[in-house]
C-alpha cells in the first residue's frame, strides 16, 4: 500500500525533526486525510512535537464543502485546536503579510486531480511566492496525481494566467502538487525553502488505477464535485463545459462526467463526433443520456447528454483523450448548430473581461479553432501536439517518481 507525505511525515520522526522548535501552518481541504482517514489537521496536533499555530483553506474551505465556484470562505477559529484558520478563497486569494507572520513552515496537503485549472495549483504557487516575499519554508506533503502520467491539451498562452491558470502548463500536467511546486520554483525562479515529503510505492503507470491506488486508498473528494476517480479522468475535458452553455452535470449524481442540454440531439452529435475524428473517441464509452439538474444550468430541465465511461474494462488509459474529446463534441455541435449560443459570458473565478472557456483553456485557440468550419481535427492536433511534446521534455528536470 502506498504511502503519502502526511502519513510519512506522521510515523517517521527524523522527517519531523526540521520542524523543532517552529511554528507549523497546515494548507489543507477536507480530502486532506491520513490512510485511517483523519483529518491532517488533528492528526498533526496530535504529534506532541509539532507546534500549530495556523491552518488555511482553499477554495471549497478547509474542512467545509462551499459547493459552487465563487461561493467565498471567511476567517475563523478552528474550535477543536484554537488556531486561526485563514480562507485563501474569501476576501484574498494571496496570503496576506498577516498570515504569513502567523507560522514559520506552512504544511501544504492538498489532493489534486492532475489539471492545469484546478485552483489549489494556483494557491500553491501564491503561497511559494509569498513565502519567497517573507522568508518562510513550504513542505509539500506528497499526493498521488489520480490522473497518473498522461499529458494532453494547449499550454497556457502568455498573458492568460487567471485564478484557473498559474502557468505554461498542459490541461493534463502529469506531476503531483510536489513536482509543480519544484517547476513553480524553477520556472519563477523562487528564492524560496521548498522541500517535498515524497511518497512511498506511488506507481502511476499500474492498473487498474493509473495513478490512484485503487482498492487500497478510500477517496475523499477534495472538491465537492469530484465525487470518484472517473471525475478525475474525465475532468481535463469536462471542465471545459463550464464555460459553455451547456451542463457539465453539476446538481447531478455525474457532475463533470457529463454534458448536455434540452436541445440537444444525442444521437446526430455522437455520430458527427465519430465522422470527424473517431480516433479521439478511443479508451472510454459514451452513453446516450438524460438528466435533469436539481441546481445551477438548466436546473430542473430534462436535458439531453452524454455521459464518458471509464470505469469498465474497456477503459484504456493510454488511449483516453478527455481533452480531445470533448473538444470534439463542441466542434461536432457547432458544425451541426452553427447558430447555436455555445459560449457563456459571465464572471468566472473573479474574472469578467475575458471570456470563460477562453480562461479555462489558456487562451482562445480552441474557441476559434471550434468556430472556424475550415479547421480540422488535424488543426488542433498539430497544435497540441506541439506543445504536449515541449512539456513531457521540460516536466523531467522536476519529477520525482517513475514515468
Amino acid at each position: 500500500m502506498p504511502k503519502f507525505g502526511i502519513d510519512r511525515l506522521l510515523t517517521d520522526s527524523s522527517l519531523r525533526r526540521p520542524l523543532a522548535g517552529r511554528r507549523v501552518a497546515l494548507l489543507a481541504h477536507p480530502a486532506s486525510v491520513t490512510q485511517d482517514l483523519t483529518h491532517s489537521l488533528d492528526a498533526l496536533a496530535s504529534c506532541g512535537d509539532i507546534r500549530l499555530s495556523a491552518a488555511f483553506g482553499p477554495q471549497h474551505g478547509l474542512r467545509g464543502d462551499k459547493q459552487d465556484n465563487m461561493v467565498e470562505t471567511s476567517d475563523y477559529e478552528d474550535p477543536a485546536h484554537g488556531i486561526p484558520v485563514f480562507s485563501l478563497y474569501g476576501t484574498v486569494r494571496r496570503p496576506t503579510p498577516q498570515m504569513m507572520s502567523a507560522f514559520d513552515t506552512v504544511l501544504v496537503d492538498l489532493q489534486d486531480v492532475g489539471c492545469r485549472i484546478y485552483t489549489f495549483v494556483t494557491t500553491l504557487r501564491y503561497v511559494l511566492e509569498e513565502a519567497a516575499r517573507h522568508s518562510r519554508s513550504v513542505w509539500v506533503l506528497d499526493r498521488p496525481n489520480p490522473a497518473g502520467r498522461a499529458v494532453e491539451g494547449l499550454r497556457l498562452r502568455r498573458g492568460w494566467e487567471s485564478f484557473v491558470g498559474a502557468g505554461a502548463l498542459p490541461m493534463r500536467h502529469g506531476l503531483t502538487l510536489g513536482e509543480l511546486a519544484r517547476w513553480f520554483v524553477r520556472t519563477l525562479r523562487l528564492d524560496v525553502d521548498c522541500q517535498v515529503v515524497t511518497m512511498e510505492g506511488w506507481a502511476p503507470s499500474q492498473s487498474p488505477g493509473y495513478g490512484w491506488p485503487l482498492g487500497e486508498r478510500s477517496w475523499v473528494n477534495p472538491s465537492p464535485n469530484a465525487a470518484n476517480l472517473s471525475m478525475a479522468r474525465c475532468f481535463p475535458g469536462t471542465v471545459m463545459i463550464e464555460g459553455t452553455t451547456l451542463s457539465e452535470g453539476r446538481g447531478t449524481t455525474h457532475p463533470l462526467e457529463l454534458l448536455g442540454a434540452p436541445d440537444v440531439d444525442c444521437a446526430a452529435l455522437v455520430s458527427e463526433m465519430r465522422s470527424l475524428a473517431p480516433q479521439w473517441l478511443r479508451g472510454c464509452r459514451l452513453r446516450a443520456c438524460w438528466f435533469e439538474p436539481t441546481f445551477h444550468k438548466h436546473a430542473g430541465k430534462l436535458c439531453a447528454g452524454i455521459q464518458i465511461h471509464v470505469d469498465d474494462p474497456a477503459y484504456d488509459h493510454d488511449a483516453f483523450r478527455p481533452w480531445r474529446l470533448v473538444s470534439l463534441a463542441l466542434k461536432a455541435l457547432r458544425r451541426l448548430r452553427a447558430d447555436y449560443p455555445i459560449w457563456r459570458d459571465f464572471p468566472y473565478e473573479y474574472e469578467t473581461d475575458r471570456l470563460a472557456f477562453d480562461l479555462i483553456n489558456g487562451g482562445d485557440s480552441l474557441r476559434l479553432w471550434i468556430d472556424d468550419p475550415a479547421a480540422a481535427p488535424a488543426d488542433l492536433d498539430a497544435l497540441a501536439i506541439a506543445d504536449e511534446m515541449s512539456w513531457r521534455e521540460e516536466r523531467r528536470a522536476v519529477m520525482l517518481y517513475p514515468e
